[in-house]
């Protein structure tokens, strides 16, 4: 019933930038809080940032100050703008919808992306 595709992950040298988008389709009513994740090898699963509806947001320690999370309500996406990378934010990325509220029968689920990878290498 709804998708979540990401783009712009990729292989970028330390102190670079790149920016992530993720856009949900599908039949939506409303989404509470769109985030992202992110899984190092060998890792858990860990919030980078995320922000609700009402524009309220939320980061990571390790981010904070690099990264900024934007989201356009109207086309249902979320932006990760990640900014003086560094080799320690190599990881895959998940884009996350949080309470996702269906046309369909007014429940509410979560839902995933299927992850893009961010390298930061020189």
């Amino acid at each position: 019933q709804v998708q979540l595709v990401e783009s712009g992950g990729g292989l970028v040298q330390p102190g670079g930038s790149l920016r992530l988008s993720c856009a949900a389709s599908g039949s939506i009513f409303s989404i509470y809080a769109m985030g992202w994740y992110r899984q190092a090898p060998g890792k858990q699963r860990e919030l980078v940032a995320a922000i609700t509806s009402g524009g309220s947001t939320n980061y990571a320690d390790s981010v904070k100050g690099r990264f900024t999370i934007s989201r356009d309500n109207a086309k249902n996406t979320v932006y990760l703008q990640m900014n003086s990378l560094k080799p320690e934010d190599t990881a895959v990325y998940y884009c996350n919808a949080d309470k996702v509220v269906v046309t369909t029968t007014r429940a509410s689920y979560d839902y995933w992306g299927q992850g893009t990878q961010v390298t930061v290498s020189s």
